[in-house]
């Protein structure tokens, strides 16, 4: 049988917000969508995806609280991979998906873990919203608690795809795209836990992000959306 992690799980915070802070979180990464790609969006949820049929659409030719300190080590960002270089958007979010679902809290402090998270994000703080980033990493409190349990998780990404909201707003105005070149991608895979004296667990995730991938640029991180509809 498996065993339950008496834990944190890194990827599910937020899961006990209220219903007021989801629904502020939803509202403000709605709005960082409509002012980047202005792609109307349908809010089901605070940050988990729906899995939608693997289709896409190819890309157009040529192509905490943000008010919280990004800390910045003397080395290195601990067990965070450095960003990939590269220009296709759900090649890229799989990527970032894999990365916000893996940490190792045994050698990677609260700090390190946003420093090395924060690479992955985009350098045009008009797009950018941190917040919605760096808001998946608990508390340093939890972080703590975390740590003395010895958790990390490792995470393998099944597939990725443009929601059809996504599509169907591209198809409508292809030319939306083109002033920030902002993707929504939605991810699916699996992460798996495991901690002190042989613990650990496994459990199907998603999540919806938005990717900015700019022509002959490698693609960055924007946004952790909303879910929208499929």
């Amino acid at each position: 049988m498996r065993k339950r992690s008496p834990s944190f799980s890194l990827s599910s915070y937020g899961a006990g917000w209220s219903a007021n802070r989801r629904i502020a979180i939803a509202t403000c990464a709605v709005a960082v969508l409509l002012a980047i790609a202005g792609i109307v969006a349908v809010v089901t949820g605070s940050g988990r995806g729906h899995q939608a049929p693997d289709t896409a659409v190819p890309a157009p030719a040529g192509s905490a609280s943000s008010s919280e300190a990004v800390p910045k080590p003397s080395s290195g960002s601990g067990s965070v991979p450095k960003p990939p270089r590269i220009a296709e958007p759900v090649a890229y979010a799989k990527a970032a998906a894999q990365m916000l679902w893996s940490y190792d809290t045994r050698d990677t402090s609260r700090d390190r873990q946003l420093a090395g998270m924060r690479a992955w994000m985009t350098a045009e703080t008009k797009y950018a919203d941190w917040a919605s980033v760096s808001g998946q990493v608990p508390d340093p409190v939890l972080w703590s608690r975390m740590a003395d349990q010895g958790q990390h998780a490792t995470a393998s990404v099944a597939e990725g795809h443009y929601p059809s909201a996504f599509k169907r707003a591209l198809a409508d105005d292809p030319s939306a795209i083109t002033e920030a070149y902002v993707y929504v991608v939605t991810v699916n895979g699996k992460q798996q836990i495991a901690w002190k004296k042989g613990g650990g667990g496994a459990e199907g995730r998603a999540v919806t992000l938005a990717v900015q991938c700019r022509p002959n640029h490698d693609c960055a991180l924007a946004a952790i959306a909303p879910s929208v509809t499929q």
